[in-house]
């Protein structure tokens, strides 16, 4: 919001020199450029450093990826499509190839292509971080509303950072998943802090430094199976309808390199390790410990 003080305030001052050039097509400019970063503050998981941020494996993640054509049908759809992070979608790939789960991939179009029963045909759907506004508008409210009645019949859903916004009520074409229940940003969204390390204190478990950029709380639904410093809901799990559904606000699937300029006391591979428990628990229906 410090930038949309600093622009409001440039835009005035020159209006102030130049009353006499303002023109209905300036007021028009000011108003687009005020709603881009009312929706720059609005969004999940897009810095340029995360965008950037390579792969920790020198073969390609995608190696195992079964083609959506192939007449057999793995047990995981791996959402890549408009809106997500490329880079987490690789960081994903990686994990699940490291776990030798297969696997395949869908984009915008070719999941606004599938029925209701393709999607059944899978166990578990993960969408990944990215900007789950940019995800909502790209896919069709006969796609949403598809996705949403499978995992009431019984597909499993794993959403991280924007998938998990996605998951919530929300304006922009969301799954609801969670009967009306809107998710807002973690805490340190408020304080201006885009991404960090941080403590993510699991049921019973050890607290990890996972990495978090932009992310979700997920207060009003669901077990919470792990939680931010301030209390507020990490990772929850619940059902919806008959299928299965976690959510997480950090990026446990996130590599070495993401970590850059930020200082972790957990090791990369025990947050990865962490992420493989989330994508086991989400495909076979395991309950995690929770508070």
């Amino acid at each position: 919001m410090d930038w949309h003080a600093r622009l409001l305030g440039e835009v005035q001052h020159r209006d102030l020199r130049n009353s006499q050039k303002v023109t209905t097509t300036r007021c028009r400019v000011l108003i687009i450029a005020s709603v881009a970063l009312i929706s720059l503050a609005l969004t999940a998981c897009e810095s340029p450093d995360s965008r950037i941020a390579k792969p920790e494996t020198g073969r390609p993640a995608t190696a195992t990826a079964i083609p959506l054509a192939s007449s057999g049908v793995p047990p995981i759809l791996l959402f890549n499509g408009a809106g997500t992070s490329a880079n987490d979608v690789v960081a994903l790939e990686t994990i699940l190839s490291n776990k030798q789960l297969s696997y395949s991939t869908a984009n915008s179009s070719e999941l606004n292509d599938m029925s209701e029963s393709q999607f059944t045909a899978y166990h578990l759907l993960i969408v990944p971080g990215g900007n789950f506004i940019t995800i909502g508008n790209n896919l069709r409210s006969s796609t949403t509303a598809s996705i949403r009645n499978a995992v009431q019949n019984g597909l499993n859903y794993l959403g991280i950072c924007a998938g998990g916004f996605l998951a919530g009520s929300s304006q922009y074409n969301s799954l609801d998943l969670t009967s009306g229940v809107r998710f807002g940003f973690y805490a340190d969204e408020d304080r201006g802090i885009r991404k960090t390390a941080v403590a993510i204190t699991a049921a019973g478990g050890p607290t990890l430094d996972q990495y978090w950029e932009d992310g979700p709380q997920f207060a009003g639904w669901g077990a919470v199976v792990a939680k931010y410093p301030n209390g507020t809901p990490a990772i929850v799990e619940g059902t919806s309808g008959k299928g299965w559904v976690i959510l997480s606000g950090v990026h446990p699937e996130a590599p070495e390199s993401w970590r850059r300029g930020m200082t972790f006391t957990t090791p990369v591979n025990v947050d990865n390790a962490y992420a493989g428990t989330l994508i086991h628990a989400a495909l076979n229906r395991t309950r995690l410990p929770h508070y």
